[in-house]
This record gives structure tokens, C-alpha cells and sequence, in this order.
């Protein structure tokens, strides 16, 4: 998978485009995160995971933005890399390790071809952590989702916010033997002690463009329609945590052939901030 282990790409050029990327665009709809992609190529195989008490490492600081990142061409206008492909979505799954949920995701993407980002809440890796290591063996990325799932994480004191942020970020290094370098706030929620843990622990925070509210449990065919509704450019949100996702499930079964059939390029998410 193109970038899975590229974790040195951007460096001081974030801090010195991130002031573009605010500028660009309207600030989306602030409501729930998820979804990314770049097609897979050949499985890596996963790093052996470092010790289970191993504390991930402290890169120096970015520059805190101050809006999340929307779409494709956001997330490359601020992180260095290739195009994405004029017809990418990107696919992002949310809230997971889960012990039934996730492998059925994994054998879906396996399927089709079809990378995703995978944000990972820290309290869900724990006693889960095969789950969270078969992901990233199967070539897929992995972001930090916070430690507990706050709703109300944008009225926390900078102090609550970065503990959530670095628990996260410990567990899902030590478990997997990687660092997430994109960061997505629970329920989209944003101020400016989220954006500056995000950036004290060098990712890139994101959103999304397409939610289908599957969180709620709306019925398969409304999950449907509205990730049929995607269009080229878009992160796409779903779930594979936080309750039953059999609609989900069921959902991905006809949204991800349609959606290559329409000629659309499932896509990753593989720039990293460069460690200085």
C-alpha cells in the first residue's frame, strides 16, 4: 500500500502550508468524522509491534491549524505526495477495534481491493490488539481516534485533551508498531486545545465529506444512498465500533462495487508528517 511506511514526508512544510489550507476552501459541516483511501498494492508485512509498554515516540511540534482538513484535495494541499487520482474517494472507519465488526470490514476490503483508514479509539485497542495488529497486516492505515470517545471534547481544558490524544496515541504504537500521524476528534468536535494536541503529537487532523449517519442505524438502504451520493475528492465516513454495524456491513457489501463500477478509485490517506 502506496506510503504505508512513509512517516518522513512533511516536516516544517506543514507548519508553512497549514496557513494556506485555512485559507482555502469554506470550513465544512462540523458534525461526525470519518473516511479516506489510495489503492492497494502489495501487502506489506506488518513491523513486529515494540514492547506492549512502549511509549510512542515525541516528534517535535507542527503548527496547530485551525480547522480540520474536508477532502482530498485539502489533505494533499497540506501533506506532500503524489496526486490523488481525479476520480478518488477516500474511505475512513471509525470507532473500532471491534472483535466482530472489524474482521468482517477487513474480508469486505479484501474483496475489492479497497484500502481504508481505520480510526482507532485507545480503550478499543485495548484487549483487542489483534484485531488493531491484523489491520495494519493487511496494509491498511491507521489514525488516532482519541483514548475514550469524549462528545464533549471540545469543552475540555488543554490538559483533559492532550491526555486523551497521547493515551491514544501510546496504545496504538505499542500494539501495532505504528504512529498514527493523522488525528480525528470525536463527533468532528473541534477548539483550539484539540487542533494543538493534534499538533504536539505531529498529525494532521481531519474530517469528512460524506457521512451516512450509520452510527445511527438508520437501515441499510439509507446507509446506501447517502455513500452512493459520493463524489470524486471525498472522505467518506463509516463504522466499525460503538454498536451493531450489520447495516454498515451490509451497506459496504453494494456501495464499494458500485462505486468502482462508476469508475471511482478507493484511495489512502499515505502522507505522514516528516519527524525534524
Amino acid at each position: 500500500m502506496t506510503g504505508l511506511s512513509r512517516r518522513r514526508l512533511l516536516g516544517a512544510t506543514l507548519a508553512a502550508t497549514g496557513t494556506a489550507l485555512v485559507a482555502a476552501g469554506s470550513a465544512g459541516p462540523r458534525r461526525r468524522p470519518e473516511e479516506p483511501a489510495l489503492a492497494l498494492a502489495a501487502r506489506p508485512v506488518a513491523a513486529p509491534a515494540p514492547s506492549p509498554s512502549a511509549a510512542a515516540p515525541s516528534p517535535s511540534p507542527l503548527t496547530p491549524l485551525d480547522r480540520p482538513v474536508f477532502t482530498l484535495e485539502e489533505y494533499r494541499r497540506l501533506v506532500p505526495g503524489p496526486a490523488f487520482p481525479s476520480d478518488a474517494v477516500a474511505l475512513t472507519i471509525d470507532d473500532g477495534p471491534h472483535p466482530v465488526w472489524t474482521p468482517k470490514v477487513l474480508r469486505l476490503l479484501d474483496r475489492y481491493h479497497v484500502p481504508a483508514l481505520f480510526c482507532l479509539i485507545g480503550n478499543q485497542v485495548l484487549g483487542h490488539e489483534t484485531v488493531a495488529r491484523d489491520l495494519v497486516a493487511a496494509g491498511h492505515h491507521v489514525a488516532n481516534h482519541t483514548w475514550s470517545h469524549p462528545a464533549k471534547i471540545a469543552q475540555f481544558a488543554p490538559d483533559r485533551v492532550q491526555q486523551e490524544v497521547d493515551r491514544a496515541q501510546d496504545k496504538i504504537y505499542a500494539t501495532t508498531g505504528k504512529l498514527p500521524t493523522i488525528f480525528r476528534s470525536p463527533g468532528g468536535a473541534v477548539s483550539p486545545a484539540v487542533f494543538t494536541a493534534a499538533a504536539q503529537a505531529r498529525m494532521v487532523p481531519i474530517n469528512w465529506t460524506n457521512d451516512p449517519r450509520d452510527w445511527t442505524r438508520p437501515g441499510t438502504r439509507s446507509i446506501t444512498d447517502r455513500l452512493l451520493a459520493a463524489r470524486p475528492g471525498q472522505i467518506l465516513l463509516c463504522h466499525d465500533g460503538g454498536g451493531d454495524r450489520a447495516q454498515t456491513c451490509a451497506a459496504l457489501e453494494t456501495v464499494i462495487p458500485a462505486l468502482q463500477a462508476r469508475g471511482y478509485q478507493f484511495v489512502a490517506l499515505d502522507g505522514t508528517p516528516q519527524m525534524s
